[in-house]
């Protein structure tokens, strides 16, 4: 292919160019008239598609606010954040530009701080040194592009606004600052068109070109906190992406290794995964044996074993061992996508609590103008001189301490941060209002199989009678078993297989659903299933009733039309589920069983467990009704399930809980995954809900008693009795610190113990 230059300037661009072989067998390039070729192109070069959909952009309050490129959010103001976490990201360009506009601004500022405190400030006698005219002019000359330039964003975001009828903090800043510099302009061009009593010893009227840049520059600093505590929510995101590596060691043909990058593995590829080396891509193990830290993704602290048939998660830490895996699931398909995938939507999820901040901060703002317009006629009628002063002044101070931001950011921010030190230990929040309702559960229903129990089947024991031995009642039952997938015939031949035995073929082979198998093994004729399968067989000569309640499944076996024993079969209860049953119980919350099993199994498996309340041989649909009838009876009720039998149960609970080992449909029915598997992950998202509530509820009051004496204050209530007003540019730097003790409180979940 030849890349031709577009224009003498020497700018290239890629050329289609298409090729055709002629009957003669001839290449040519394409012409003009490619009817001359007998034979379609065998190949084409087209310029690579490179995607030109802009990164699209949401806000943290209003999460169904979602625009193309960064901006800011037409109905609160704030900053837009990218939907999607990157680590190649770059600094935020708002940040950058905040940042910029803050240090002109301070520079600009701090001679204006100055010379309007001068009559304060011992040593700088301006006042008598230059005229005051004339400092109001220098003044001026410093506070105009502070306010333009500096605060252009706020008056911008202000304008917009009242464009679109939501007034927020913005709103009330362009106000506050506004009527500052206006009154300061007019005082110092126009001061005849103000009351004579209002002016000075020099005849000239105060102006407040201070207050107005200063105001400026501080909320222009509270923007640069707020922004830099705001991107640290996006820290466990970040994180978690920071865990996947950059290259996997595939494996060629011929034995060769290479390293390549992780976007070029596909499913199906050998990989080689070296001792230290992070896990590329979900898979299974082939060959070798090591361990794995999986503690970052499922918060399991103690490494796993991994051996042949083992699987293994991306970005999960290999052990001293080396091994030969087969990739399964790559790029968007990897647990790890998936986990950044599903934190990144619950984080813009909205939990129930928000209505309450949402209601109060629709009234708030038009309250706060209405409470600085009232300010501003009472000190004009009542206050002392010069009345019209101490009204702007008091107005102003109103305006500007009053921070709807707060009150806003409350609960995104406890939701943001609790969602991602959640996803760091295992526990998957998908939405936010399943993490709000997790505090408040007083029950939980239970699965059995593969919730309190692994849902794999064990070979436990075998029972042989007669001429035949442990291992010929092995081979006999793995060669009916070893073509069914079924889980228990899974149990049999792995067992097999772990003892080293040979699995003859079975002739004749017939299978009756719910009773069992038969067929013909190395001559002899062999049945294997429950007892109503071989009851001709006089098998009450076996005494197993207390297997039976110790939930062990029984499975018989007779060859040559005589009873040749049983095997013992059993379904054991996962590590660290006693531990988490006796903590819930122990918090106060009431377990019950709901499971298809058979009332003898799940009856041994609730007594083990200690769980009173069993709900047994329950059908799927029958699962859903329990739950509900257990919340019509009062209770918040959580279910805990994994399987395909438990989506109805999981979607009507008040919160569903999937087991991450579990079925996709499961998973989606949920509002919480539990990336390990176990119930101890119940714990840890129990105490997350309990902190990240409690760290919300602190945000709002914080607000709220904010905003409640703030405002008072500034509107002078304290003044006739203790002499005190509130400067507004005290009142700027309040309002800043607001909204960035809000978002310091949220940052502190991210090292609540789980």
């Amino acid at each position: 292919m030849n890349v031709e230059p577009e224009n003498a300037a020497g700018s290239y661009e890629y050329r289609q160019i298409t090729y055709y072989f002629c009957g003669k067998g001839c290449l040519q390039k394409f012409s003009s008239d490619p009817a001359k070729f007998l034979t379609p192109p065998v190949l084409s070069i087209r310029p690579p598609q490179t995607s030109s959909a802009p990164r699209k952009f949401t806000c943290p309050m209003h999460p169904q606010v979602v625009r193309n490129g960064p901006g800011s959010c037409p109905i609160c103001g704030m900053a837009l954040e990218p939907l999607t976490v990157s680590l190649q990201e770059e600094e935020s360009p708002e940040l950058r530009d905040m940042t910029r506009r803050f240090w002109y601004s301070l520079i600009l500022t701090a001679p204006v701080f100055l010379i309007g405190m001068s009559e304060m400030l011992p040593g700088m006698p301006l006042q008598s040194a230059v005229s005051p005219r004339v400092l109001a002019i220098l003044q001026m000359l410093l506070a105009t592009p502070v306010v333009f330039w500096g605060g252009f964003p706020f008056f911008q975001r202000g304008w917009q606004s009242i464009v679109h009828r939501s007034p927020n903090m913005f709103t009330l800043i362009a106000m506050g600052t506004a009527t500052a510099y206006t009154y300061s302009i007019i005082a110092t061009l126009f001061s005849n068109m103000l009351p004579h009593d209002i002016r000075g010893h020099y005849g000239q009227p105060p102006v407040y070109f201070e207050a107005a840049a200063v105001i400026t520059t501080l909320v222009l600093l509270g923007q640069v906190l707020e922004l830099r505590a705001r991107s640290k929510t996006t820290g466990a995101i970040k994180a978690l992406l920071n865990l996947a590596p950059q290259t996997a060691r595939i494996l060629r043909q011929g034995g060769m290794e290479e390293d390549i990058p992780l976007e070029h593995v596909h499913a199906g590829d050998r990989l080689r995964v070296r001792p230290g080396e992070k896990i590329p891509v979900d898979g299974v193990v082939l060959d070798g044996v090591s361990t794995a830290d999986e503690s970052m993704l499922t918060g399991e602290p103690l490494p796993v074993e991994k051996g042949a048939g083992s699987k293994v998660i991306a970005a999960t830490v290999n052990g001293n061992g080396s091994f030969v895996m087969r990739a399964e699931r790559v790029g968007k398909d990897t647990m790890l996508a998936q986990i950044v995938r599903l934190v990144s939507e619950a984080q813009r999820s909205r939990a129930p609590i928000q209505k309450l901040a949402d209601v109060v901060s629709s009234y708030f703002v038009p309250a706060v103008i209405a409470a600085a317009l009232v300010t501003f006629a009472a000190w004009w009628v009542f206050g002392p001189q010069p009345r019209f002063i101490f009204a702007i002044i008091n107005a102003v101070a109103v305006l500007i301490i009053a921070c709807p931001c707060a009150l806003g950011l409350a609960t995104p921010m406890s939701i943001m941060v609790g969602t991602g030190r959640g996803a760091t230990s295992g526990v998957l929040i998908k939405n936010a209002e399943a993490l709000e309702t997790m505090e408040k559960v007083d029950m939980v229903a239970c699965d059995k199989t593969g919730t309190l129990t692994t849902g794999k089947p064990v070979l436990t024991s075998i029972f042989p009678v007669g001429n035949y031995g442990k291992e010929d009642l092995l081979t006999f039952a793995s060669a009916l078993e070893k073509h069914s997938e079924h889980p228990l015939a899974t149990a049999i031949t792995t067992a097999a297989k772990e003892q080293g035995l040979h699995i003859p073929d079975a002739q004749d082979f017939r299978y009756e659903p719910g009773r069992g198998v038969s067929g013909v093994v190395e001559g002899h004729k062999v049945l294997l299933g429950n007892e109503s399968f071989l009851s001709h067989m006089l098998l009450d000569q076996f005494d197993v009733e207390q297997l039976r309640k110790q939930g062990h499944t029984i499975v018989w076996i007779a060859v040559d039309s005589k009873p040749a024993g049983y095997l013992q079969i059993s379904d054991p209860i996962k590590e660290g589920t006693l531990e988490a049953v006796t903590s819930l119980i122990q918090a106060g919350i009431q377990l019950v069983m709901v499971t298809g099993d058979n009332s003898i199994s799940a009856k041994a498996v609730a007594e083990k467990l200690r769980i009173k309340e069993v709900y047994a041989e329950v059908a799927p649909q029958e699962k859903g009704h329990i739950v509900q009838r257990l919340q019509n009876s009062g209770h918040i009720v959580a279910m805990a399930g994994d399987g395909i039998n438990d989506a109805p149960a999981l979607a009507f609970a008040s919160v569903g809980i999937a087991m991450g080992s579990g079925t996709d449909v499961a998973i989606q029915s949920a509002g919480i995954v539990l990336v390990k598997g176990d119930l101890r992950g119940i714990l840890r998202a129990r105490k997350l809900s309990l902190a990240t509530m409690r760290n919300i509820r602190q945000n709002l009051l914080f607000a709220f008693l904010y905003n409640a004496l703030g405002i008072p204050i500034a509107a002078g209530v304290l003044y006739p009795f203790l002499g005190l007003l509130l400067n507004p540019m005290i009142a700027s730097a309040a309002m800043t610190f607001s909204s960035v003790s809000v978002i310091a409180n949220a940052l502190r979940l991210r090292s609540t113990p789980l």
